[in-house]
């Protein structure tokens, strides 16, 4: 199976986009929402037509998955349980900031992104071993 990178951000109207880093199937994929969820699941329904066309076309379709790649308000907005002030803190990041960052007033840089992923990636191994009684 192949994985494609995906980037989601959003989109100055205020929707979200999704976009593939490499073809899919001869070609890249795009797709909206209002919504990241939206945005994700248009994805799907485009990845089905893609992989129809290029059946259709003769080709030999290998399956795929995708790992997604967020700018800050979309991952906000898809992960709505997370504290924005609560990630902020933990990630060594002002709070002020970093709610600024995901309203899109400022633009974060790598640095502020590598510390986020970071910090994300800390969080889903505390989870990981979390269990309940």
């Amino acid at each position: 199976m192949r994985t494609i990178p995906v980037t989601i951000s959003k989109a100055p109207d205020g929707s979200y986009w999704c976009h593939t880093e490499e073809d899919v199937f001869d070609s890249g994929i795009n797709s909206n929402g209002k919504s990241v969820k939206e945005a994700k699941a248009d994805l799907m329904d485009c990845l089905d037509e893609s992989r129809t066309v290029f059946l259709e076309n003769g080709g030999n379709p290998e399956p795929v998955s995708f790992v997604y790649k967020y700018d800050l308000r979309s991952f906000f907005d898809y992960f709505s349980f997370f504290n924005v002030t609560e990630i902020a803190k933990r990630a060594g990041i002002n709070p002020s900031l970093m709610r600024q960052y995901v309203s899109g007033l400022k633009n974060a840089g790598e640095k502020t992104y590598s510390r986020l992923d970071n910090c994300i990636r800390e969080i889903a191994r505390e989870l990981q071993a979390t269990s309940f009684p």
